[in-house]
């Protein structure tokens, strides 16, 4: 029994065969809880053994220790903010278009209001008119 074989004893994911079933002095057979499959298959066992191996050297993603953390973001503020990107810019011009024409619906429905409802008819029917002939 050398250090390899050692240290696979030590596992946790380590399990007995589950074909083994513990005799006790005389004819009778103590059962034996039957295990989970899937926790008995090869490819779990590597897997819960890769990360015990990765927990001890701390290879977790996303756990950095804390003071690593904060550093990172207080160097990530300190940073120039990127200049604004081609769509960036589209968006802030076709934004501000449509600001201005909102302002300017707004504008026409105030001096809408005011005009006499007699003098509105009146273009209207121009309006009806005109397209007539």
């Amino acid at each position: 029994m050398g250090i390899r074989n050692y240290r696979k004893e030590n596992y946790a994911c380590h399990t007995s065969p589950s074909h083994l079933v513990i005799e006790t002095s005389g004819d009778i057979i103590q059962p034996k809880r039957l295990t989970n499959p899937v926790q008995e298959s090869p490819t779990r066992r590597d897997l819960h053994r890769e990360l015990l191996f990765s927990h001890r050297r701390g290879l977790l993603l996303g756990e950095t220790p804390e003071l690593q953390r904060i550093l990172q973001q207080r160097r990530l503020e300190l940073l120039p903010p990127p200049p604004p990107s081609d769509l960036e810019l589209e968006l802030h011009k076709r934004r501000q278009r449509q600001l201005e024409y909102e302002q300017e619906e707004v504008k026409r429905k105030k001096v809408q209001e005011n005009i006499p409802e007699f003098v509105q008819v009146k273009e209207n029917l121009r309006h009806i008119h005109a397209a007539v002939q």
